[in-house]
């Protein structure tokens, strides 16, 4: 015969039983965050949008069509969560939440100007370039005797004190070659390499695999060398 301890313990129904396996446990520290954006706290909202609100606005230009409504579409994403936050359940970070919002209004804009408005259209051309990222003449040939490797190395960034001294101008070169690659990949080095997020963050926010992330990523990166490269050979 069980008793009343042995039977709690069998019949209790476990996490996954109770759909709560799926949830990850919110970080104490966003936890307390998320309270006090829910009670109204000023300061805390005024922080969050210092945070994310330059990168929401990067993403939201590879939607649409000019400055103006990328604008626009934040503002809409920012309404958006203070709308939302009673209902956050925490399936994902607040920060891939946010800019899921971020996400489906810049896709409803760019539809209304006719533009592109799938992510996975966005990066299927770019996923199916023919062009290499990188030009095969840096590699050494199959007779070679370390066939496939550089056979002209990346430059070094930081060779010389005088390209230190350069360093502000050599970061806005640097966002001016991310400004002018395809939509897909600019996405995705925004978020990894600006903002620092993980693979799986950006995975989760854009909606893509990453192996999308990690091709996407690499074209991406390898323009970026290859324009900073050009810059500072002419220097």
């Amino acid at each position: 015969m069980n008793t009343p301890s042995q039977t709690a313990t069998t019949t209790a129904p476990s996490n996954q039983e109770a759909g709560l396996a799926s949830i990850p446990a919110i970080p104490a520290e966003e936890s307390a965050l998320i309270a006090r954006l829910r009670s109204g706290d000023e300061a805390a909202f005024v922080k969050l949008v210092g945070q994310h609100h330059k990168t929401l606005l990067r993403v939201a230009r590879t939607y649409v069509s000019d400055h103006a409504v990328a604008e626009e579409v934040v503002q809409e994403t920012w309404l958006g969560v203070l709308r939302g936050l009673e209902s956050f359940e925490g399936r994902c970070s607040l920060k891939t939440w946010i800019f899921q919002i971020l996400i489906n209004r810049a896709r409803t804009r760019g539809q209304r100007e006719a533009r592109t408005v799938t992510f996975s259209e966005l990066a299927g051309p770019e996923l199916e370039d023919a062009n290499p990222a990188v030009d095969p003449s840096r590699f050494a040939g199959p007779n070679s005797e370390y066939p496939d490797h550089w056979a002209t190395a990346p430059q070094q960034w930081d060779m010389t004190p005088e390209q230190l001294l350069l360093s502000g101008e050599c970061r806005t070169h640097i966002e001016d070659a991310i400004a002018v690659l395809p939509p897909a990949q600019r996405q995705v080095i925004t978020l990894r390499d600006i903002q620092g997020w993980n693979s799986e963050e950006v995975c989760n926010a854009l909606g893509i695999s990453e192996s999308n992330c990690r091709v996407l990523l690499h074209r991406a990166r390898s323009r970026v060398r290859q324009a900073m490269e050009n810059y500072l050979g002419a220097n």
